[in-house]
C-alpha cells in the first residue's frame, strides 16, 4: 500500500519542480536548488519564492482538494460520474462566492460564502431528491444535474447585471484561474486536515461502497458517515473554487482512472487521489503558462481539453 503513494509523491515533487524552472523565464535546476537553498540571485529568489512557488502550491491544493471531494462523492453514490461539479456542489460554491465579490467582502468572507453555498446545494440536491421517499444513487445523481444547470442559470443571470468593470475578473475566475491565489496555505491545510480526518474512516468507506443495507449490517453508522461525506465534500468544494474558481473534470477523472489502476481500496485511493489530482493541475496550470507565453490560459481550460478525451478513453477501456 505504501510503494503506490511513495510513487505518486515522487512524481508529485517532479511536478512540482518542473513548474518552478518553466515559464515564459526559464530557470534551470540548479538556480533552483540554490534558491531553495537562500542562496541564488535576487531576480530569481523572487521569481521563485513570491510568484511561482505560491502558485504552484495552491495548484496542488486545489487539484487535491477536488480529486478527494470527487473519490467521496464517488464511494457515496457508488457511481463513477459523480463529482462535485455533476452535483452542483460546485455552481452553489460559486454563487455563494461571486455574491461576496460582488459586495466587496474580504477574503475569509468569500471563503465562507462558497462553503455556505456549496453546503447550500448538498442540502438542496439531498433533499429534493429524497422528496417523500428515499433517495436512490441514480435519482440523486439527476437531481444534481437539473440543480447544477440551476446555479449555472443563476450565475449567468449575475453576470448579467454586474457592472462592466467587475465583469473581465469574474469570467476569468469562472473558468478556473490559479494566478488570483492569493495564498496557498488555507488550501493545503484543508486538504492534509482533511485526509487526516477520512483515513480512519477509509474501511467504513469500503463497506458502504457495496450498499448502505450491506454495510449497516456489518455494522456500519451509515447515517452518521453519509453526512459526515456531505459536509467533508462540501468543505473541500468550496476551498477549491474559493483557491481557483471553477475548475472541471479532476475530480470526475482523477479517482475514475486510479480505481482502474489500484483497486477500489479508499485506504490507498483517498490519499492517492490527493496526490495524483495535485499533480495534474500542476501540470495543467503549467502548461497554462507556457503554451502561448508570455500570455496564460485559463487553467480550466486545459483541464477541461484534457479531461475530455481522458474520461471517454477510461470510459471506453472500463466497458
Amino acid at each position: 500500500m505504501i510503494r503506490p503513494l511513495l510513487s505518486l509523491g515522487f512524481l508529485a515533487l517532479v511536478a512540482v519542480v518542473l513548474a518552478l524552472g518553466l515559464g515564459s523565464v526559464t530557470v534551470p535546476l540548479p538556480e533552483i536548488w540554490q534558491v531553495m537553498q537562500g542562496e541564488g540571485s535576487a531576480l530569481n529568489r523572487a521569481l521563485l519564492l513570491e510568484l511561482r512557488l505560491p502558485r504552484t502550491l495552491a495548484a496542488f491544493a486545489t487539484g487535491g482538494l477536488l480529486a478527494v471531494a470527487g473519490a467521496l462523492m464517488q464511494v457515496l453514490l457508488r457511481n463513477p460520474l459523480a463529482d462535485p461539479y455533476v452535483l452542483g456542489l460546485s455552481g452553489g460554491a460559486a454563487v455563494g462566492a461571486l455574491l461576496a465579490m460582488l459586495a466587496g467582502m474580504g477574503t475569509i468572507l468569500i471563503s465562507g460564502s462558497a462553503f455556505a453555498g456549496a453546503l447550500l446545494a448538498t442540502l438542496l440536491v439531498f433533499g429534493l431528491a429524497h422528496g417523500t421517499g428515499s433517495w436512490t444513487p441514480s435519482r440523486l445523481l439527476l437531481t444534481g444535474v437539473v440543480v447544477a444547470a440551476g446555479w449555472g442559470a443563476v450565475i449567468t443571470l449575475m453576470l448579467a447585471i454586474t457592472p462592466s468593470y467587475k465583469l473581465p475578473g469574474m469570467l476569468y475566475w469562472l473558468m478556473g484561474d490559479v494566478s488570483y491565489a492569493r495564498t496557498p496555505w488555507p488550501a493545503l491545510i484543508v486538504l492534509v486536515l482533511s485526509i487526516v480526518l477520512i483515513m480512519p474512516l477509509a474501511r467504513n468507506l469500503n463497506v458502504l461502497a457495496r450498499g448502505p443495507m450491506q454495510a449497516a449490517a456489518l455494522g456500519v453508522s451509515v447515517r452518521p458517515l453519509e453526512w459526515t461525506i456531505y459536509l467533508l465534500a462540501s468543505l473541500l468544494t468550496a476551498t477549491a473554487v474559493t483557491t481557483a474558481g471553477s475548475i472541471g473534470f479532476v475530480g470526475l477523472i482523477v479517482p475514475h482512472m486510479l480505481r482502474l489502476v489500484l483497486g477500489n481500496d479508499q485506504r490507498i485511493i483517498l490519499p492517492a487521489s490527493a496526490l495524483v489530482g495535485g499533480t495534474l493541475l500542476v501540470l495543467a496550470d503549467t502548461l497554462a503558462r507556457t503554451v502561448i507565453a508570455p500570455e496564460q490560459l485559463p487553467v480550466g481550460v486545459i483541464t477541461a481539453l484534457l479531461g475530455v478525451p481522458t474520461f471517454l478513453y477510461l470510459l471506453h477501456r472500463s466497458r
